[in-house]
Order: C-alpha cells, then structure tokens, then sequence
C-alpha cells in the first residue's frame, strides 16, 4: 500500500483497497492447474483436490474434464456429480459443449472446468471457454481449471518457435494474472515421454504423431522451463502485492534484482555496463536511478548532458531508469530499494579523500547506505582506467567562464547584501538593542538563501556574524570582544544563520520542484482539454502544436498521414529554415521508434521524431526541436513526451473514426435510399412487362399476319424478355443488400451445379466450345445449389456476352487446402487493366460495353451471394488471355455416409 512522507497509509490507495475488497467478496475464486504441455497431470491434480474437498462436505460440480481416454483420470470422476453436456448443432453434426445456463441456474460453491484456452463451438454464448469462466466467477462460482504454458498469448510465438507448431487456442496474460490461486504441475521430461509410451498421455496414431512432433525431449525441456518460470513471476507479483497491502518496507531477497545508481562521475558508464552484465549473468531485473540534489542541480550543463546520456545508456541496455529529485542522496537510494524490492545496490568507487576532509564532511554515501539499509546488498564497482580527457571545445569554455562569473556574481551580491544591512543598522544602533540588530542579520540571511541559495547564504552567515561583532560589539570597529558572553552571542548567531540557510534552501529547492511538477501537469491538462474539444484534424494539429512549443520553447511539428498514407509536413513548413526530414520521420513512423536528437537512429539531426502510437496504429509523427538537450533526454521530460505523443495520437485517432463513422452514416443511408428506390422500381415495373409480354405473345398468334409482323412480335418479345431479366436482377440485388435472401444450405456435390447452369444456359451457348475440367473426387460443399447456379450463369452469361460468337469457354474446379475453387475462363478480349476489382461494384460495367446490353449488376449479385456463403469471388486475367473469373467456397465436414454393405446386411 503506498504511504505518505509521514509514513501513513494513502487515503486514495485505502480508498480502492476496499473497493478491491467489495468486489472480490462477491466474486468466486479462481484456482489454474498449471503445466508445460499435456498429459503432466493437471486434470488429475485437479480432481484429487475435487475429491478431498468432496470428502469435507464441500458442494463441487464437473463441468467439463477432458480425459482422453485415460483410466486413472476417468476412475477420479467417479462419485462426483456431472453435468451434462449440451449439444449444439454445428455444420450438421451435433458437438457436445460445456453448459454455462446449466452450470449458473445450478449454481455450485465449486466447478471444474478443464482445458481453460478451449474455443468454444459456434453458436456458444462466448467464443471462448475462459469468458465461460468469467462469468462463472461473477456470479460468485468458484472455479477449478488447467492450462498449459503455450497457450498463454504473451508466449505463444515463442512455443511455436521452440516446437515449430503454431498453438491457436490462447487466453490473454490479464486473465491468467487474475487468478487467485496458480498451482504448478511439474512434470521432468523423461518421465513425460515414459508416460507418452506408456499410452497415458495420448492413445493409439495419436501418440505416435505426438512422439515424432511436438513431444520431443527438447521441446519438454524447454516448454518446462518456461513453465516454471512463468510461473515464478507469478508468485514473484503476489509477493510485491502484498508487501504492498501491509507497507512492508524491508527489502525481501526473493529475487536478486539490482540497483544501479548513477553518479556524477566520469565512471558512471563503467557502472552502468558492469550491473547490466551482472544482470544478465544472474538473468535478473535490474533499476538504474541518478538522484539528483540542490548541489548536483547547478552542475555545469555539459556535465548534466553527459549523465543524461548516462540514463540513456542504462535505458537502452534493459534498465528501467528514472531520475529522482531529492534532498539526501542515500536516502532516496534506499526508498527506491525498498519500493521495488531491489535486494543488490550496485554503485561506484569512491574517490580517495584525506582524513581531515573525511571528518569535516561526514560520513560518506557507502556508510550511511550500510547504516541504513543493512538488508540490501552494497556491490562496489571499481574505477576504470585513467583514459586522456578530451580538450574541451571554446563554446563549453565560453560557457563555463560564463557560468563561473555567473556564480560569483551570487556571492558578491550576498555580500552586499550584508553590507546594506550593516549600513541600514548603523544608524539605528541608539535606538535598538543588540538583540535587535542581530534579527537584521538574520533576516539577510534568510532572504540571501531564498533569492541565491545555499552557498551564499552560507557567506551571509559568516560576513553577517563579522560584521556584527566589528560595528555593533564593544569596542567599536574592532573584532576585539570586550564580554566573554558575545561569543555564545556570536555562536548562536552563526548556528542560527547556517540553519535557517539551509531550511530556507532546501524549500527553495522543493518549492522549485513543486512548481516544475505541477507546469508540466497543467500543461498535460489543457492539451487534452483542448483535444478533447476537437473535431477535425486540423484542430488537432494546431492545438498540439501550440502547446508542445509553449511547452519545450523550442518548435514542435505534428506531422499527419495523408489519403496516401503519406506523412504531410504542416502548411507553410517548406517556407520556413531547416525543416524536419520526411525520411527520418517515416523511419519512425514505420519502426514506431523515437528517431533523430539523442537517439541511435540519426543523432547529428536538430529534431526529434516520435510516433504518435494510437490504439489501432500509428497516426503520424511529433517532430521535436527542443532549445536543450535535457528535454529529450531526461527520462522524466521524455516520459512527459510520450504522453504528449498517446494524447496527440489517441485525439487524431478519434477524430479519424468521428470522420469515418459520417461517411459510414451517409452510405448507409444513401444505400437505403437506393435499395428502396431499385425494390420499388423494380415491383412496378414487373406489372407493365407481363402485360406487354402478353401483348407479344398474343399478337404473334393472330392468324394472317404479315411476315414485318410476326417479326416485330418477335422482337417486342424478346425485348420485354430482356427488361425483365434486368428488373429481376435490379429486385435480387435489392433483397440480397437488404438481408431478406435466407440460405437453403445442403451438402451438394459440385458437379451438379455446374450441370444444372449449363443446361439452364443452352440457348445462350449455343455454337460455343465448353471445355470442363473437373477435378475427380471432389469433396462435397455446403451451398445454395439455386443461388450458386444463378452465380455460375451470370459468369457464362458474360462470357457468352463479351466474346465473339463461337469462342471457347473453360470451366475448372479444384479443392485446395480449405477451400474448393471453381472458375469459369473465356479467351475473349479481356478485362479493363486496373479495374478487375471495381467491376464488382454496382452499375458498373466495363470500358467496351456500350454497344452490349446490361445495367452492370450481375457480378454485383456473384459478390453479394459468394460472401453470404462465406466465400470469396475475384476476376484476373486468364492466362492464355481472356478473362477468367474464380469462385472460392470453403470446405467443412460432410455428414458420413452409412456403409451400404451393412445398410444391406
């Protein structure tokens, strides 16, 4: 539990302990039987604590327990209560499922669920079997289950890496660290493969196959380890938690991590290294911090660059870093120890320093660390090799003469501070007593360390307490003290002075601290209050360029994605000098790391460039050109820039999907429109139709009409024929969009259909070639036979239609993989270059149809019924020329056929 400065519990962190408290008293608990891969024995691990649980007069339900034919699995389900199965129809097969109704009406004090990571069949409530759980668990069930390391989500490439089988079935890592209870199955691997050849992991071909694959001792071995230690982080998190909940600040050894402390020094990358290769020695986590105080503040700023790069370095080689502001070095080592429970504090050599410097300045930083933290490992790295410095450069001379006369200037200017003061009290020396007059002092002092700090407050004291005792002490202008008890005057008036110095310095230097903490929170405040406002694009960028650059005082560029998904720099950018590289800026979009200033990729460039990391992807790139270093390479100020670049990303991110929801809306609605429109014309059309029709049909029948009439009749006939055929597809359109067409689905075999649209076609091929080339044995596919007839005529259609007359037509079906193709090939002119896609769409017809009939619907309607069958169609060019239009239905199980020989019998 986080605690205040004065040790007290933190009233918010109370606050949501009890909030997690409620919660969890309503809750069930969930406890995961965890292993390295099957057959280690969580399923029986599971149901010998059922059965003894059971034994005390708990009430426990099985669920559902996979155990794959094994007898001493089956043997401990005997005399505890099962809940049937439910049976869900899927692709004409009936599949048992675990019963989620059953199990809440029933409502047990105890569950067992096994295979956690199972995919529930479709039709389930939940796709998966451990939201079946979570619903278990909210309405107060508790819940026993297994699980296997691979089917972890975080550790799923790296199991397909080590076995070369790709595990599908996965949870998320959130859901496993939720458990209230995670108990390792341990399994060694020679032991497991025993088991395998035994028949007690996988029965019959089942384990051969397992043998030959995934059950490899190397793949056990390693599966194992990463089992264990999994499972080690695990408890390694609950051991944090509570000492967390009981604001245990004693470090526990429980895991070797390290500290890393940066100092000042030249050696401080050599610590750095070294703790990262310890590190990774011991393959433990490890913190690198640089504690920086009032003094370490007014270093030089080359010097406070190089320790930045410092943190930079410990950040790169796997640390996690931080800078901290703090009055007492060992102090904030130590907290920081204790907080993350560091158990080694790994730091530098001191220089060697005389013995009358040792006692004027106390203790040194390793000493008062052994004082006070005697539970934390103290590692002492020695000092590298001398190198030869490097000549410093004029400007950083220049630089350091100007910041030595800047610091000069604070002592001269205290100085005359104490003599301002001695030059007002002189006057008043009849007036006043002694007393009095040393308040005047003290007073200086005090405003010399609030206004320059402690060094010259330090002066202040001394001069102060000088030129007390030379004016204002008998005798008069001499630093002769004529009463003995001056000098405890004088002693407690340095005292005095030195101490309040410091008190005052040290609020100074929190109070600055305070103020840089809360303009950096304000800053974060009104950007999202300003984005959260936003409704365009435009105003995104404006806003979150003004208030980075108010910010940093440097320039900041919000680069966006175009239509192109091309990074655009903003409207006058090009005009202005040295603008940010697209280049480099694309690097980072593309890798999603930071680029340019202070980083590895391109650090000579004057910017940085940070991705602008949304939820769904990257939605553009900040570029940076800050007027220091520091705020780019402080971890702090970086941090700060990361989450300028979430906000900024998140907002772009919302205003593209309120601009894509606006289109979405007018489509939706103009495709109403349109489908209303084509339903209505179409029904009132049909009417007028079969009247003229008849009207054809009944004047071809007059008897004695002349040869120019009965072809005319013809003609009309035909023509009304024609229409009619448009409007029936304008009304299948119009009812496939609006969802009314219901799928007949049976098992057909493939070449009937083909059959059934080839008759239906005759009269439109006649005189043509029609080369069939049907794969033998193909499988039988679930379909609409009448729908995918009408798919297949409206292709044979178009090839009768877009070819010249005698021109041959290929028909091919194919089963590959999980799906079954069917084509359909002309060797015509081909298909418009660039637009095979967008012949697809509505009213859409190619470059050279003017002179043919049509509205541009057929292909349209093939779309609309292949992805109801959850198939695909697409159009490519044939290879001996042509076009040829591909049909793509997905295979399943057909339902097995009974044995003739024994329906005989």
């Amino acid at each position: 539990m986080a605690v205040t400065d004065d040790q007290r519990p933190d009233p918010d962190a109370l606050l949501e302990q009890l909030r997690q408290e409620e919660e969890q008293a309503t809750r069930g608990k969930l406890r995961i039987y965890f292993g390295s891969s099957a057959g280690v024995g969580k399923t029986y691990a599971m149901l010998q604590a059922a059965r003894k649980l059971l034994s005390e007069g708990r009430e426990v339900l099985v669920g559902v327990v996979e155990t794959h034919g094994r007898s001493e699995t089956l043997a401990l389900t005997e005399g505890l209560e099962v809940l049937p199965p439910r049976q869900i129809d899927y692709r004409g097969r009936s599949l048992p499922e675990f019963d989620l109704d059953a199990a809440l009406a029933r409502r047990p004090s105890l569950i067992l669920v096994d295979e956690l990571a199972h995919s529930n069949v479709a039709g389930s409530r939940h796709p998966k079997r451990w939201q079946d759980v979570e619903e278990l668990l909210a309405n107060g069930i508790n819940v026993y289950t297994t699980l296997n390391v691979q089917h972890l989500e975080s550790l799923n490439d790296v199991v397909g890496g080590i076995t070369g089988i790709r595990v599908h079935e996965t949870l998320p890592d959130t859901f496993f660290d939720r458990a209230d209870e995670v108990v390792m199955v341990d399994t060694p691997a020679d032991e497991l493969l025993a088991r395998l050849k035994a028949g007690k992991v996988y029965m019959g071909p089942q384990a051969e196959r397992a043998a030959r694959n995934f059950f490899r001792k190397g793949n056990l071995m390693a599966l194992r380890e990463l089992a264990l230690r999994r499972t080690a982080d695990r408890v390694e998190d609950d051991v944090q938690a509570w000492r967390s909940n009981k604001s245990i600040s004693q470090v526990w050894k429980t895991e070797a991590a390290i500290l890393c402390a940066i100092g000042p020094t030249q050696g401080a990358e050599h610590v750095v290294r070294s703790a990262a290769r310890l590190a990774q020695q011991l393959n433990v986590s490890w913190h690198a911090v640089y504690v920086e105080t009032p003094q370490l503040q007014r270093l030089p700023d080359a010097q406070r660059e190089r320790i930045l790069r410092v943190v930079r370095l410990a950040h790169d080689l796997g640390a996690a870093t931080a800078v901290l502001q703090a009055q007492d070095m060992a102090s904030a080592l130590i907290a920081h120890a204790r907080e993350h429970n560091l158990s080694q504090l790994m730091l530098g050599r001191a220089p060697a320093q005389p013995a009358w410097r040792r006692w004027f300045s106390g203790p040194g930083l390793h000493q008062r660390l052994a004082e006070s933290a005697p539970d934390v490992d103290l590692i002492e790295v020695g000092r590298p090799l001398a190198t030869p410095a490097a000549k410093a450069p004029s400007d950083a001379a220049t630089v350091s003469w100007a910041r030595w006369v800047s610091q000069w200037q604070r002592y001269g200017l205290a100085l005359l501070a104490c003599v301002a003061t001695t030059a007002l009290a002189r006057p008043l020396q009849p007036y006043f007593d002694e007393a009095n007059i040393v308040m005047l002092f003290l007073l200086t002092v005090v405003g010399v360390s609030l206004r320059w700090g402690r060094g010259p407050s330090v002066l202040a004291s001394f001069v102060s307490v000088g030129l007390f005792d030379f004016f204002f002490v008998a005798p008069h202008l001499s630093f002769a003290v004529s009463d003995v008890q001056y000098l405890l005057t004088f002693v407690v008036m340095l005292a005095v002075g030195l101490v309040t110095g410091q008190l005052t310095a040290h609020l100074r230097y929190q109070a600055q601290v305070a103020a840089e903490r809360e303009a950096r929170s304000r800053a974060l405040f009104e950007l999202t209050r300003e984005l959260s406002g936003a409704l365009q694009t435009e105003q995104v960028v404006l806003s979150a360029q003004e208030s980075l650059s108010r910010e940093l005082h440097g320039r900041a560029l919000v680069l966006v994605l175009d239509l192109q998904d091309r990074l655009q720099l903003p409207p006058g950018v090009d005009e202005q000098p040295d603008p940010p590289d697209l280049g480099t800026a694309r690097w980072a979009l593309d890798h999603g790391q930071a680029a340019g200033l202070a980083t590895d990729t391109l650090p000579g460039s004057p910017w940085f460039y940070l991705p602008l990391q949304a939820p769904m992807r990257a939605r553009g790139v900040l570029a940076v050109r800050p007027r220091d270093l520091a705020s780019v390479m402080q971890p702090e100020r970086r941090a700060q820039l990361d989450t300028y670049a979430s906000i900024i990303g998140q907002a772009l991110e919302r205003v593209h999907y309120v601009e894509v929801a606006q289109d979405a809306l007018v489509h939706i609605e103009s495709e109403r429109l349109r489908n209303s429109l084509l339903s209505a014309l179409s029904h009132d059309l049909r009417t007028p139709l079969a009247v003229v029709y008849g009207l054809a049909d009944t004047l071809a029948a007059l008897p004695g009409l002349p040869a120019a009439g009965q072809d005319m009749a013809q003609a009309l006939r035909q023509e009304a024929q024609r229409i009619n055929a448009m409007v029936n597809k304008l009304l299948d359109m119009a009812r496939l969009q609006s969802g009314a067409v219901q799928l007949r689905l049976e098992w057909q075999p493939i070449e009937e259909v083909v059959g059934s649209a080839l008759q239906a076609m005759q009269p439109v091929l006649s005189g043509r070639k029609i080369d069939i080339a049907l794969a033998p044995e193909l499988p039988l596919v679930q379909l609409d036979a009448v729908l995918i007839e009408r798919v297949l005529c409206n292709l044979l259609e178009n090839a009768a239609k877009y070819t010249p007359a005698g021109t041959a037509i290929d028909i091919s079906a194919e089963a590959r993989d999980s799906e079954l193709l069917l084509s359909v090939a002309d060797h015509g002119p081909g298909l418009p270059a660039g637009r095979e896609e967008q012949l697809f769409d509505k009213f859409t017809r190619g470059e050279k149809e003017s002179s043919t009939p049509g509205v541009g619907l057929g292909l349209a309607i093939c779309r609309a019924i292949m992805q109801a069958h959850q198939g695909r169609i697409w159009a490519e060019t044939a290879a001996g020329g042509g076009a040829r239009f591909v049909l793509s239905l997905p295979l399943g199980t057909p339902p097995s056929l009974p044995d003739l020989e024994d329906a005989n019998a």
